[in-house]
């Protein structure tokens, strides 16, 4: 399958005003399946000024219509789970079991959850003697900035513009051009669904051309960002100084702390769940496992023999387990932190080499599920985000030390920590320095609740009402009784 995909500009699909594109690469194959537009400057400005014609009508909208408008495009995208979930595992090689049964589904409910959401989207009033009614008002910001990651397309495109759109927003919209198809596919669903025409603008390309110009075009006034630390300080440097509204979503270290008085069976599935689910590459994965002493060897014995019957194989065959990470140059980072971590004094229990497959998938990026011990906290390897099949071992003896282990990061995303004992959960959970703690529990997501992480994990946070004020500005209106 090839997908020649072109720009959403106004309602209309359009090639760059250069005509320069780029190969867009199945991983699992190495094999081009495609072309993205090499948007620039003048393909921005072009969105912008779209966008701005759009914002007179849409930011006045009523809420039903929007609500109208966003459930419907839920619905496509539910009816167009096959093709969607087909297309998202060619674009980024994950298995495709995955793709129909989070990636597509999730998306479809992004709508869903921010079309209603903004029908229940309510401001606060105060009453006084002295100071008479004060109400707030919130009110959309203008043409806003998208700019989504390669390792969940689809989810996390749709987790940004949704509310967006549903506050009365105009949108300009950057996927990953490692992992573009599934947005684009989504503006034919958009236009399908009745979107009105400049509401929605998805420009492809890379970071340095497209994405630089979008966080510093004078007319958006506010970026949500998910991607690196290092890209979001860049993008911090730019947009801060112009007073735009930043959400950054960025990387993560996460510790998966396991106490000895854990449900066993349950920890054990689902540590080997949350250390190589869409092949590591989730921001969310707890890749520092940290164990309590009395059962780390009984632990590792066990985690590595499961891990080890993990099927890496073609993403689109039913028993693949583990898929191909996203593009060569991801897979080339990836192997040299392997070796850096060997080079650091590690022991590599399980993997660490590429996995070379047959047939069609012969020139594939696939990588072994690889387990890691015999490293410090301070390490280069323990400390700096590889984001693929990779994950450590380290053992503690008291809680206390857990809580330095876990904390011993320039990250604080996501933490998992397993203990029946519901107090030392509170206390251990208190402690961490992570925006988001699963007790006994891994990647359980209620959307109405904020989602971000501290330190170099991002700055603030998206879901619920949260997503909704910050695509909005408040103003308070204050009236003399």
């Amino acid at each position: 399958m090839t997908y020649e995909i072109k720009n959403y500009i106004n309602g209309e699909f359009k090639d760059t005003q250069d005509g320069e594109s780029v190969e867009n690469i199945n991983p699992a194959t190495g094999k081009r399946i495609g072309s993205i537009p090499s948007s620039k400057a003048g393909d921005v400005h072009q969105a912008v000024l779209a966008a701005q014609e759009a914002f007179k009508t849409w930011s006045v909208s009523s809420r039903e219509e929007r609500f109208t408008v966003m459930n419907k495009i839920a619905d496509l995208i539910e009816s167009k789970l096959d093709e969607l979930a087909l297309a998202e595992t060619i674009d980024n090689g994950k298995p495709l079991k995955l793709s129909k049964r989070v990636d597509i589904p999730r998306a479809a409910d992004n709508f869903r959850f921010f079309a209603t959401g903004i029908m229940h989207y309510a401001a606060e009033s105060h009453v006084s003697e002295q100071s008479g009614i004060n109400y707030t008002m919130r009110q959309p910001i203008g043409v806003v900035g998208c700019i989504s990651p390669w390792n969940l397309p689809l989810y996390l495109f749709t987790w940004k513009i949704a509310p967006a759109l549903a506050a009365g927003n105009c949108v300009i919209a950057k996927p990953s051009e490692v992992t573009p198809v599934t947005a684009f596919l989504v503006s034919k669903i958009c236009e399908e669904a009745g979107l009105p025409k400049g509401v929605l603008n998805i420009l492809h390309g890379d970071g340095a051309d497209c994405g630089s110009e979008i966080v510093k075009h004078p007319n958006i006034k506010a970026i949500s960002f998910t991607g690196s630390t290092r890209a979001g300080a860049h993008i911090a440097s730019v947009a801060a100084p112009m007073f735009k509204k930043l959400s950054l979503e960025l990387g993560g270290k996460n510790p998966n702390v396991i106490f000895a008085d854990c449900d066993w069976n349950k920890m054990m599935k689902t540590s080997l769940h949350s250390s190589f689910a869409n092949q590591g590459q989730i921001c969310l994965c707890g890749s520092r496992i940290l164990v309590e002493k009395s059962i780390y060897e009984k632990f590792k014995k066990e985690f590595v023999e499961r891990a080890s019957k993990l099927k890496v194989g073609n993403p689109l065959e039913a028993d693949s387990q583990q898929g191909s990470v996203v593009s060569q140059t991801h897979y080339e980072k990836i192997l040299a932190c392997i070796e850096l971590a060997k080079e650091e004094g590690g022991t590599v229990l399980l993997g660490g080499k590429p996995v070379k497959l047959s047939g069609e998938n012969e020139g594939g990026y696939f990588i072994e599920p690889t387990i890691i011990e015999g490293l410090g906290p301070n390490c280069k390897t323990n400390r700096e985000e590889i984001f693929g099949p990779v994950v450590t071992l380290q053992s503690f003896e008291t809680e206390e030390e857990a809580v330095e282990l876990a904390n011993a990061s320039d990250y604080g995303l996501a933490c998992t920590i397993w203990t029946q004992d519901v107090s030392r959960a509170n206390r251990v959970a208190h402690q961490i320095e992570s925006g988001i703690v699963w007790v006994n529990c891994w990647l359980l997501r209620d959307l109405r609740t904020p989602f971000g992480g501290m330190k170099n994990s991002g700055v603030g946070r998206e879901g619920g009402w949260n997503a909704l004020n910050f695509f909005t500005e408040p103003k308070n209106v204050c009236i003399q009784i």
